[in-house]
Formats: C-alpha cells, structure tokens, sequence
C-alpha cells in the first residue's frame, strides 16, 4: 500500500499557530470517530451476532432479477446461475496468490481478520483528503461481505462484516480463508472465482496462468466492469502494472520482473457477440448496478431495475446504426465501429444506446475515450459568449504564432475578419484558438468539467492545459456518453442534469432501494445557451452539419479528427440530445470520413424515427439568424500569397503573387473583441480558471509537441478534417 505524505512544513512563525489549530480539529475529529466506532461496535454486536451462523452457511435461496423499459416492460431477466468452478488452493498459482495479498490485503498473513492499523491508516488519509480515498476492509471482511451479507452500504452491515470476519478467522486457517475468497470473488462478465475467470478471459485452467495473466486477474475484481480486458483494454492494463508495482514493492517480485511483465501481450479469448434487443444498454444497467449493490444483488437477490430506456428510439437507434460502411477488420471485427447515445436534456435520462456493432462486448457509447475534434468547439464558444463575446463579436483569421505553435485551417488559408457565429458555422480552427487563447483554456475545461466530461487531464507533463484542447485534442479523449450529456446544457437553457439510466430500483420484498430525481445545475447563463444553440443551428442550414439537417429547428456540431480516426456528430433538438461517434479500434484512418458525412446521416436516420410522436417547435429563445461573411473577398494562403474567393492567387502587374499586405490593411479594422484576440496573441497571455472560474492571468502554456499523442497535427482540422 502507499505510503503517505504528510502536508509540508510551514516555515513562518506567523503560520505555527494555525497549523496546531488544524492539527487539533484533526485530532478531535478523528478522536471522535473512534469513539462514535467503539460506541458503534458495541450496539452492534448483538444484531451482528444474531446474523451470524455457527456453519456460516448461506440460506436465502438466490433469485434473477428483471430490468424494465421507461414503460415498465421487461426487456432483460439475469439470471441467478452462476459460472463458477471452484478450485483447491494446491491448483492456485503462488503468482495469484501473492498478487491479490499485495494489492488487496498486505497485512492478510498478520491480522486476525480486522487490520485495524489498516482502518486506522485508511481513515486518517480519508480525513485529511476530505473524502474516501482509501478503504480499511481485509480479504476475510472482503469475503464475509461477498459470501454472507448484502452490499448495503451501512455502519450496521460493516460491523456485521467484521464480526463475521473475525469469526472466519477462528474457525478457518489463512490458507483456507484465502482459498474461499479466490473460490467467490466475481471477476465481471459473469464469471465467479479464479478458474472460470481464467477460462473466461484466458481460455485455460488456473494453474497454466503466466505472471502477466495473474496480475490481470487480481486487478480486476476492484470493478470488474471499467477493468474487464473484454470491455477496457488499456484500464485493465494499467491496472495490471498497478498490481506487478505492489508485487515489486512487497518482494514478491523484482522490479525488473514486474517491469518487464507490463509490457507483455495478453492472448484474450474472443469475446462474444451481443444478443438481442439493447444489449449494450442492459450490460450499461448490469454493471452499474454492480458497482453500486455487488453482483450478488444483481444475480441472486431479485432486483427489480426500473429504467429510463424507450424501446421505440432504441429500435431507431440500432435500425439506424446498419448505415456503418465495412471498411476493414481488425481482430476479426468488422471496423469501423459506433456508438449512439441519446438523452432526454431535461431529466438527463438515456433513452437509446448502441455501443457498437454487436458483434462483441466492447460498449463503446460508454468506455471507448476517443477524440473530440472540433465536437469540442461548443465549449470553447460557451466560455467565450460567458466573457461577453456575441455571436456577432469579430476575429481576425489571419496566421499567428504561439510559441512556435502555427494553427492552421484545413485549407491552409485565412477569411479575414470572421464572426464567432461564421467560425462555428465554417468550423475554423485559428480563430477558435484566438478566442480560446482570450477566454483562457482553464475556463474552458473548468465549463465541460461542469457539464459531466470527466476525462479531462490537468496534471502531469502531458495534460489539457493547452491550446490544442481547443480543437479537441484532448490527452485521454471523452466517451460517447459524456459528450453527449454535456451537449444537454447547451439544450436545456444552460441546465446540466446529470445523465442516468435507472428511474427506480426495488429489492425482492418491494422494498425501495433508490428512486432517482434529476440532480440538475445551473452551468451557463440562458443568454449564453440560447446564443449558442443559435449558432449552431446555422451550422445545420448553411454550415458543416447541413447533411444533418431535418427540417425542423436543431442545433448540431460536426467533428472529424486530423488523421480521420474519428468521426463525430452531435445534435439536438429541444427535447432530445443525440450523439454520435464513428471510428476504428484499431485506430487505422477511415478515409476521408468526416462528421458531416456517415455520423451526420446516421443521427438524421436515427432522429427522422425517434422524433415522429414529438410536435414540432422551437427552441426556447434561440433563433436562427443570417451569417456574417468575411468581411473581405479577398484572403491570405499558408505562403501568406492573396487569394481571391475561389481559391485563386492574386497577381501583380508583372504576374507575380501578392503578399499579404492588403490583408493587413483591409482586414486589421479594430473591434473590441479583435483587439482582445489580437492582444492575446502578441502577449501570448492564456487566461486560466483559479478553480471556482474566476478567471486570472498566467503566461500561455507551451504549444504542444509534435510528438504529443493527443494534441491536433499542426494545420489539421477546419472544414473538412476537423469539421
């Protein structure tokens, strides 16, 4: 386990005081903690003793719960059968073992079944981070807790838990507990203890597991959904090196060893293909019930799952999904790939989700972090209409440089003076990194952060502190379903309501487990959504997204990355956000596939079906409005030659190209939002969020690398490549 820092030394006498009163309240705190738990055991141990058995056996017989539409039809029954095989710990390789002892338990071998040095630890980090950060349970309360208990997260249940471990603890030996534990564990896709685990994801029994295949497996039972290799790839991988460190740092392995390890291939069995109607969205429920009850209260204790999800739009979205191209293969999968996510913008339910082809177990609309391109400009256009630009506010496209960073359109050439509502329209690349280098990129991420995107990079020396982010190019890329959810607060009047898939959940005696009200927000001002939403209606008539158009009011953006591994559309209209990705595994380039063209048709197929029963309207306060073009017919290539509107040099007397002097004359009229921009770049000056979006002054981050993985090639993106 990690060890812990404590917060430096202060070094002014004025600050000595202050410490020792932050010290004490600590201590009081955590003083009071301990006694509140003594109190806590005590009480307790009746009730704890009542539900323990002298055999410890199990007697409530195990039941399969149902999941429902938002209509109340059943769409998917789990069943209660389990795929479990147990093995004796002779058949364990000494690898598993020491695995999960390093990476769940280090002190297993010492405890008697509670570690209270480990509670003690645990607690104290969760104090002192204002929040859980760690947790205290052992392999044996981990096994009481799995084996004997329900997952209610209640003081009452956890004493019950360490009861019964202590009374694991008498009347089994470590070995013994251990080999239970491995027996029990649920390692996700269905698979319970260590032998089905390694037929499920390996294809071999327990004992042929290599060190590499082992610490895989130990890994995965902290979330076997988000670690599963069959669902995430390269979580399960870094989980996997996570596991081989607390394996080199405990002696169980060698550094080298555990280093060499991370770097190993897994052979995976393949995984299967989904069957049936909305599969990617029952798996969705699946586990999320999971992580919140455990898998025994999905499989065994009859849950009924009351869900957000339209079976009419899900048929629409899975009808319209079949407009994929077949490009190529990548392991045996077709590619490319997609997902489709649709949400209701006011309550934040998810009524259709495709996570794919079906023709594997990789739910893309929920896993796949994939980037945005310029998907990602709406969010730079909030930030600015917040730090009062209009849709009517002038930027000079025109080249800049910013620290050796030279941003590009498509097309390597410049408009001149542009309207903000002309850049969302035409999707142009160098004046959105003017406004972004105005607003500040912090206020930027500080606004999607606000708005339910999660992926967001900010430590380290690769993060999204940059003006590459502005394009999209993000470090770790955003989910289908993040995205599309942030969208909402674009839709609902600056409103984010955080996204869901379950309205209610009951246990088998029809207790209410949770019932589910919108936690909603207010992110942007009205004016800010309803101005937004205005432009990027002109992107449907006039702009990138015209392919997308329905002919009723919407609202959509376009997005392709550089290299054209990914395609994006996302739209909406006032009741209904869709998103829509398209994109390979394997990320080979899919063509010259843009967001206005395969994503575009695929949301206008999937919108003509879902939206037939809803009337037609308006949005409310947003209106679609004429165009302002560049000012000057006239433009500036990447040479810095004068190009006439068609594309064509403009020649001197003598047949000679012309610079771009006329530019600078005909197109440098001050505005204040032009002086503004312009100012930004001279002084290279990146406006960031201090946290709370109070934006203050910081000098610009440095332009990303070229050999940055996530960051935009140079002159990638505009009305084409990043459209």
């Amino acid at each position: 386990m990690e060890k812990r820092t404590g917060a430096a030394q202060r070094t002014k006498k004025a600050q000595r005081p202050q410490k020792r009163s932050s010290a004490s309240r600590i201590m009081i705190i955590f003083g009071a903690i301990i006694a509140v738990m003594i109190v806590g055991v005590g009480c307790g141990f009746l009730t704890a003793t009542l539900n323990t058995k002298a055999d410890l056996a199990d007697i409530r017989p195990p039941a399969s719960s149902q999941i429902y539409d938002i209509n109340g039809n059943e769409i998917a029954n789990v069943h209660a059968d389990e795929n479990r095989v147990p093995v004796k710990m002779t058949q364990i390789p000494e690898n598993l073992k020491n695995a999960f002892v390093a990476v769940e338990d280090v002190r297993f071998y010492e405890h008697s079944g509670v570690d209270f040095r480990g509670i003690m630890r645990a607690m104290w980090a969760n104090i002192s981070r204002q929040g859980v950060s760690e947790g205290g349970s052992t392999i044996t309360q981990q096994l009481a807790k799995n084996a004997y208990l329900t997952q209610d997260r209640t003081f009452k249940r956890k004493i019950q838990e360490m009861f019964l471990a202590l009374q694991l603890e008498h009347q089994y030996t470590k070995e013994e507990i251990l080999e239970l534990y491995l027996n029990q564990i649920y390692f996700g896709q269905g698979a319970y203890g260590v032998q089905a685990a390694a037929k499920t994801y390996f294809g071999k029994d327990v004992e042929q597991l290599d060190l590499s295949e082992c610490a895989m497996l130990a890994g995965i039972p902290k979330s076997p959904n988000y670690y599963s290799p069959m669902n995430n790839l390269q979580a399960a991988k870094e989980r996997r090196s996570t596991v081989l460190d607390q394996m080199a740092k405990y002696g169980y392995i060698s550094s080298s060893t555990a280093n060499k390890t991370k770097n190993e291939e897994l052979r995976l069995v393949k995984s299967t293909a989904k069957t049936g109607e909305a599969s990617y969205f029952v798996d969705y429920v699946i586990q999320t019930m999971i992580e919140k009850y455990g898998s025994d209260a999905v499989y065994k204790e009859g849950l009924k799952i009351y869900t957000t999800l339209d079976m009419d739009m899900q048929r629409a979205a899975e009808e319209a999904m079949k407009n994929l191209p077949d490009l190529s293969e990548a392991n045996g999968i077709k590619q490319p790939q997609g997902a489709l996510v649709a949400i209701d913008p006011h309550n934040g339910q998810i009524k259709a989700m495709v996570g794919g082809r079906g023709t594997d177990m990789f739910n893309r609309a929920v896993l796949a972090e994939r980037q945005p391109g310029s998907a990602f400009k709406p969010f730079v256009f909030a930030a600015a209409l917040e730090n009062n630009y209009t849709p009517s506010s002038v930027i000079d496209d025109k080249p800049i440089n910013i620290n050796g960073w030279e941003p590009q359109n498509y097309d390597r050439s410049f408009n001149g003076r542009v309207t903000l509502r002309y850049v969302a329209e035409q999707s142009l690349n160098v004046p959105t990194v003017v406004v972004a280098q105005d607003v500040g990129i912090d206020k930027i991420i500080y606004l999607g952060r606000e708005m339910g995107i999660s992926t967001f990079v900010t430590d380290g020396t690769q993060n999204d502190g940059n003006l590459s982010t502005a394009l999209g190019g993000l470090t770790r890329g955003v989910t289908p379903l993040e995205l599309t959810s942030a969208y909402c607060t674009f839709a609902n009047n600056g409103v984010h309501v955080n996204h869901t898939a379950i309205v209610k959940v009951l246990d088998r005696n029809g207790k209410v487990l949770e019932d589910n009200a919108p936690e909603s927000k207010q992110v942007l001002k009205k004016a800010t959504a309803n101005e937004l939403t205005s432009m990027l209606m002109g992107v449907m008539v006039r702009g990138t997204g015209a392919g997308a158009n329905i002919g009723r009011p919407s609202a959509g953006k376009t997005g392709t990355t550089s290299d054209y591994h990914d395609a994006w559309f996302v739209g909406y209209v006032p009741d209904l956000v869709v998103g829509v990705w398209v994109g390979t595994d394997d990320n080979q380039r899919m063509g010259t596939m843009t967001g206005g063209t395969t994503p575009a048709s695929i949301w206008k197929a999937f919108m003509t079906k879902a939206i037939t029963t809803m009337p037609s309207k308006n949005f409310d306060g947003a209106y679609l409005t004429s165009v302002e073009a560049p000012t000057s017919e006239e433009r500036v290539d990447k040479d810095g030659n004068l190009i006439d509107k068609n594309g064509k040099l403009i020649l001197d007397k003598d047949g000679k190209p012309i610079k771009g002097s006329k530019y600078s004359k005909d197109n440098n009229k001050p505005t204040e939002a032009n002086n503004n921009a312009n100012n930004s770049v001279n002084n290279a000056n990146n406006t960031r969020s201090n946290g709370n979006g109070a934006p203050n002054n910081k000098p610009s981050a440095a332009a990303p690398a070229a050999n940055a993985p996530s960051a935009p090639t140079p002159g990638a993106g505009g009305k084409k490549a990043n459209q």
